[in-house]
């Protein structure tokens, strides 16, 4: 990884988008949203998404060579958070698979992304980051193969499943925190899965 970005300009505006949309999300997925701010927030995800859409067009994946890793993850949360967009995630996952390979993106981003585009087309889980809300907090969706789920999530850096779903019920009990962050969450769940399951 490079210590400078090759282009810190598209580091700069990835991570300010990211973190104004993931406040708005930190919401969303707790229900919190009134349907106008819904509205709107998909207008921006939209926005968002175009642009990095044209980053890889222009580019490739935005990795940690051109974006830095704050901007490499700002790209992943916005490529997540596109879920109108599927066609682009695919292309996406792809790329970023292709970068985590090449040691220019975190391959448990792309673990995120790989998932999130099996259960767009209506598959099992690979990797178990998905989730839906239950009485009982956060749910995982379906996986295939559960009994070895915990050794693939090893291969791509992703602590055991019932580590991370414990985590993450804890998380969703505290109130949303305030302010920009940037995070890579453990398994955050999909906004989009959560206000429609």
């Amino acid at each position: 990884m490079l210590d400078e970005p090759q282009r810190p300009d598209l580091a700069q505006e990835l991570i300010r988008r990211a973190a104004e949309a993931g406040e708005r999300w930190r919401y969303l997925t707790r229900g919190l949203l009134s349907a106008q701010d819904i509205d709107r927030g998909r207008l921006t995800d939209q926005a968002n998404a175009g642009l990095v859409q044209r980053i890889i067009t222009d580019h490739g994946w935005p990795g940690w060579s051109l974006v830095g890793e704050d901007g490499a993850t700002a790209a992943w949360q916005i490529t997540l958070r596109a879920d109108h967009l599927i066609q682009f995630q695919r292309h996406a996952a792809r790329l970023l698979n292709q970068a985590a390979r090449s040691e220019d993106a975190h391959m448990l981003q792309w673990a995120h992304l790989h998932d999130r585009c099996l259960v767009h087309c209506g598959a099992g889980q690979e990797y178990g980051t998905q989730y839906r809300p239950g009485p009982a907090g956060p749910e995982r969706l379906a996986v295939h193969d559960p009994q070895s789920l915990d050794e693939r999530r090893a291969r791509v850096g992703l602590p055991p499943a019932a580590v991370s779903l414990e985590v993450l019920r804890r998380r969703r009990a505290q109130a949303p925190r305030l302010g920009l962050v940037i995070e890579i969450p453990a398994d955050e769940p999909s906004a989009e899965l959560v206000s429609a399951a």
